[in-house]
């Protein structure tokens, strides 16, 4: 009996990977690369599978965390043209993989020598999603004083929260979550000429509590526990064409008016569900599903790099429309309004 369980596992894992959509993954952990050997996190010294507790994942969360930030803190400055790190006034880390403090925001501060009067938030623990309240609070703060800049760091190592377990839930998350660091700059002042910038139209957000159970997250004693249930897709894309009337309402905008849609690739489901129920082209969900085949999900990372993809392509033009979004526990949707600005 528990052979034929074990085959028929082992074949359900081969097809939620085959049909995920990713082609390739990153992550800090170097136990998943065929060349590396020796003990790892999940490997024994004598090579056997082993549960490493939460403190041996939060080790490797903030070794990694303290490389990283410093990194896409720097570039994030360097590849914005007519900004300096001097001029930056708040600074909002998110992440929800891990826990240290002083924490992400002070590596921030460090890396780029701000002065210690810069404000700092950290958003901590909210999924997916988060990389949207980080930019609505970066865009209050310009609306409020012209003079902010405002940088947004997410970093998510999500690889480190691997779960060596054969239920359903733990397979679809294995499958899909990945590690990834993205920023933005938020500022009040037009982008300097030449540069690639959008500019922030509105945002809106909603709950579909029907979803409340199935999509959550919790600490247990060997990781994090995620409950991914495979009605998170359904669940979006039923609700998903009411919410983005809702978005538009009162707005002079509507849903055609939308060039690209920034889709966050929770897993390539949920892009499906989307495209059929917005009734929208292949190209312009597009970008979303390179960066799932590229990168994986890297939960709050992730639409950044799917609207930073659609910024740099050639064919977006100066003004172009961008509907992003984004899903968490809650079941929480995310929505935001970006027009290109293309000098």
């Amino acid at each position: 009996s528990s052979r034929s369980e074990s085959d028929r596992t082992g074949r359900y894992i081969r097809k939620v990977y085959a049909e995920s959509g990713i082609a390739q993954r990153h992550s800090v952990v170097p136990d998943f690369l065929q060349s590396e050997s020796g003990p790892g996190l999940f490997i024994a010294e004598d090579g056997s599978p082993r549960e490493p507790t939460t403190g041996e994942r939060n080790d490797v969360y903030v070794r990694e965390a303290k490389k990283l930030i410093p990194e896409i803190a720097r570039n994030a400055v360097a590849n914005c043209e007519g900004i300096e790190a001097s001029d930056i006034t708040h600074v909002i880390t998110v992440s929800c993989t891990g826990f240290f403090n002083p924490g992400p925001d002070l590596l921030v501060i460090d890396a780029l020598d701000l002065s210690p009067k810069v404000q700092r938030y950290h958003l901590g623990f909210m999924g997916c999603y988060a990389a949207f309240p980080a930019l609505k609070m970066a865009s209050q703060f310009c609306d409020l004083d012209e003079s902010a800049t405002v940088i947004v760091v997410c970093l998510e190592l999500c690889s480190i929260h691997l779960q060596n377990k054969d239920d359903l839930d733990s397979i679809v998350a294995n499958s899909v979550f990945a590690d990834g660091a993205a920023a933005a700059i938020v500022s009040a002042r037009s982008p300097a000429k030449g540069q690639r910038a959008y500019r922030i139209n509105q945002f809106a957000c909603n709950l579909a509590r029907e979803g409340i159970e199935d999509m959550a997250w919790d600490i247990g004693d060997h990781g994090f526990n995620i409950v991914l249930s495979k009605y998170v897709a359904r669940i979006i894309g039923a609700g998903i064409k009411g919410l983005i009337e809702e978005v538009f309402s009162g707005s002079e905008l509507t849903p055609g008016d939308m060039a690209r849609w920034a889709v966050h690739p929770g897993g390539r489901a949920i892009l499906d569900k989307i495209e059929t129920s917005l009734e929208l082209t292949p190209e312009q969900i597009q970008a979303s599903r390179e960066i799932l085949s590229a990168y994986g999900n890297m939960s709050s990372a992730t639409v950044l790099f799917v609207l930073a993809s659609i910024l740099a392509e050639e064919s977006t033009r100066d003004g172009d429309a961008v509907c992003a979004m984004a899903f968490g526990p809650g079941l929480t949707i995310e929505t935001g309004v970006f027009n290109a600005v293309v000098a």
